[in-house]
């Protein structure tokens, strides 16, 4: 059986939308439920790729209905981020490639 794919999931933006939330509230009432059976309807692996670390698993994936999820750790180096940015890389491109390894993701 081959591996499945990777598909890192954020959650700032991508799951709860940028807006009009309550200031200091993470806006939580602004997920979309739906949105956790069509991820886990995907034939890939779902990884939390978030600053929310496993702070995702244990506010965002009960109100998706997620089971709980693998979380991809950051470098706590932040000169790897500049000298990142001034190449054009996002600060999480190196950690997920690396936690990819061989396999696709998105």
């Amino acid at each position: 059986m081959a591996t499945l794919p990777i598909l890192f999931l954020d959650v700032d933006g991508p799951l709860l939308p940028f807006g009009d939330g309550v200031p200091g509230t993470p806006g939580l009432a602004r997920l979309d439920p739906t949105h956790g059976p069509w991820l886990t309807a995907l034939p890939c692996e779902l990884i939390w790729a978030t600053t929310w670390m496993d702070e995702a698993n244990t506010h965002i994936a009960p109100l998706l209905g997620l089971p709980a999820l693998p979380v991809a750790t950051w470098p706590d180096d932040p000169g790897t981020e500049d000298a990142d940015a001034r190449q054009g890389l996002h600060w999480k491109t190196r950690g997920l490639v690396a936690l990819a390894g061989t396999r696709p993701f998105a």
